[in-house]
């Protein structure tokens, strides 16, 4: 484990300690939870973004050439 000494508003760090009882958790397990979150959606956008780096349109139009034909929802249709 690692400590962080961390500066807060009054006000903020009032609404964070409130935010936590109402969690039933410590201010450093809500801030904790809190941190990893939002790692978790900067990695996953970092994923999301190496990938559609790898994407092509052909390759799409390739992969949805083999679901079957059915009913097209109003609005899903593909761009020509």
């Amino acid at each position: 484990m690692s400590t962080l000494s961390l500066r807060l508003p009054e006000s903020l760090h009032r609404t964070l300690k409130e935010a936590a009882e109402q969690d039933g958790v410590s201010i450093n397990q809500f801030v904790s939870l809190a941190v990893a979150e939002k790692l978790s959606a900067l990695q996953t956008y970092d994923l999301i973004s190496e990938r559609a780096e790898r994407g092509s349109k052909d390759k799409f139009r390739a992969a949805m050439a083999m679901v079957p034909k059915g009913e097209v929802i109003p609005g899903d249709e593909l761009a020509k």
